[in-house]
Parts: C-alpha cells; structure tokens; sequence
C-alpha cells in the first residue's frame, strides 16, 4: 500500500488530496467524497482499506476554497455552537455545482496516475449527493456510484440529484441510514422512482436501526457490524462493476 499527497488544479485553485493504491496493480480508479467533517486519519483508514480491495482511491478536499478550516472532533462538532456554525458556513460555501465542476479535475487526476478507464465514485454524508451528481455529470467515465447515508438525494432543492437521473449512466447503490432527517423515507421513494423511471441499474438499501454517519470509524454513531456490512455491500458492487 502506498500513500501519496498530490495538489489538483481547478478554475478556482488547488485542491489538496490524497491518492492510496494496492500494493498489486490495481483494478480502477475510485473517487472517495468526504463527508463534513473533511480528510483526516478516519477517512485515510477507510480509503486504505477500499485500496486493500485493488482500487486506487483518491480522496479529494471538497472545502478547499475555504481552507485552511478545523479540524473537527464529529463526536462533537455539532454539538459546539462555534463548530456547528463552522461546518455550516463551510457547506454553505460549496456548493454541489463546484463539486460538480471539480469533478472532472478529480478524474482527470486519476487519469493522469494511471487510472484512465471507468471509475468508482463513493460519498459519506454530504459526499452521498456529490457522488450520485459526478455520475450524472460525468456518464462516460463514472460507471460505480454509490452513497453511504447521503443527505438530501432526492429534496425540493433545485440541484438535488435525484433530479439528473436520466443522465446517470452508471450503476448506481443507496446505503441509506434507518433514521436520518436529512433522507426522510419520503425522499427515499422519490429518488427510488426518479432511478426506475430513468432506467438507471439501482439498489435502495435501508440500514434498519443505523443512525447518520453509522459507517465512519470516529462518528459518534459509528456502528461495527453495520459498517462491516457497508464493506460487504461497497467491495461487491465495485467488484460487480469495475472488475
């Protein structure tokens, strides 16, 4: 396994992040969208262990027009006023129409690493809604998209994802936690149909008696036998689908 800091050049700076590969020759590139709380060692764990799978797994810094910023305990952060007003500010500030337009700088980056076929891209929390919106945006190069309790998949907000379903050519997994404000079962349905009506190959999943962030290792809510079962889910379908 090795580990390798790189800078991204977009239209609007340089992204800061980090690119794991197997220590075999690997199979595909992956793109890994972060959740809130930002790169730190708990997301270095999960993209080493999916790069153990065979991938190359690149961890891009969604914040970086507002670096530097934290970092954030998410045991806590949004139970400070200061963090919580932080964390706010900061996904405020990125919207899903930049992380859309990064997302070619993302995979031209991976190309340029040697991973230029079809790729994986996987999101946590805000990273769930950014990832099923590069596949949308990038059909012919993203083939794997999953999300692991994404928020707002399927709202009244005019750049939900759900609402660029007829462009997703790639497969496309739901991990979706048992309760979670930000992806109520009402939107869950309506992300269900707007896949189904679109043809897209899907899968809804609904982790029963996980709480938001369930697969994060230093989440609060972190759970081990639900995140293992997340691991099971990703490592197959990526399997399934990038070979």
């Amino acid at each position: 396994m090795t580990r390798k800091d790189i800078e991204i050049e977009t239209g609007d700076g340089k992204v800061k992040a980090r690119l794991f590969r197997p220590a075999a020759e690997a199979r595909a590139g992956v793109v890994l969208y972060m959740d809130i709380f930002g790169p730190r060692p708990a997301l270095d764990e999960m993209a080493e262990r999916l790069a153990g799978h065979g991938y190359g797994v690149l961890v891009p810094d969604l914040f970086y027009r507002s670096a530097p910023y934290g970092p954030f305990d998410p045991k806590t952060a949004f139970g400070e006023e200061r963090t919580k007003a932080e964390l706010t500010a900061l996904r405020s500030a990125t919207t899903q129409d930049m992380t859309i337009s990064d997302g070619a700088a993302f995979l031209d980056a991976l190309a340029a690493e040697g991973f230029a076929g079809p790729v994986g891209v996987v999101g946590y929390c805000m990273g769930g809604a950014r990832a099923l919106s590069a596949a949308a945006a990038y059909p012919g190069r993203v083939a794997a998209a999953a999300s692991f309790h994404g928020g707002n998949l399927a709202s009244d907000a005019p750049d939900s994802p759900h609402l660029k379903a007829a462009l997703i050519k790639a497969r496309v997994y739901v991990g979706v936690a048992g309760v979670d404000g930000s992806f109520p079962p009402a939107q869950s349905a309506r992300l269900a149909e707007a896949l189904r009506v679109a043809e897209v190959d899907h899968v809804i999943e609904n982790y029963v008696g996980m709480a938001h962030g369930w697969c994060v290792p230093d989440h609060g809510v972190f759970d081990e036998a639900g995140a293992e079962r997340h691991w099971k889910r990703l490592t197959t379908f990526f399997g399934e689908t990038l070979g």
